[in-house]
């Protein structure tokens, strides 16, 4: 069995690549793909919890499933955007848009 000290350790450092990834990244899709790895980081610490707590009988895989669906709602939702942009500015940097803006 796997102590729980070593779960937190790794989705503490998948947490970090991935706040490092969307912060540091211009293109928009590694943006997303940060974000995704954060919320990926935040499921493997609610399977975690869950197994080292056993009296909530699956509440934390419950909740990662929720956050899974989410995360699949807003990856579709982000790309579909991007999508839409590239082709309108033949590009995704995020530097250079601002044409959200009035």
């Amino acid at each position: 069995m796997v102590p729980q000290s070593w779960v937190l350790v790794f989705t503490a450092a998948l947490f970090g690549l991935g706040l490092w990834g969307s912060l540091r990244a211009t293109n928009a899709v590694r943006i997303l793909m940060g974000i995704e790895l954060m919320l990926n980081a935040i499921n493997v610490n609610l399977v975690a919890f869950n197994r080292y707590l056993a009296d909530q009988a699956g509440q934390g895989q419950v909740f990662a499933l929720f956050v899974m669906t989410i995360a699949a709602a807003e990856a579709a939702v982000g790309l579909a955007i991007f999508v839409s942009l590239a082709r309108s500015y033949k590009g995704i940097n995020v530097d250079k848009i601002n044409i959200l803006k009035w």
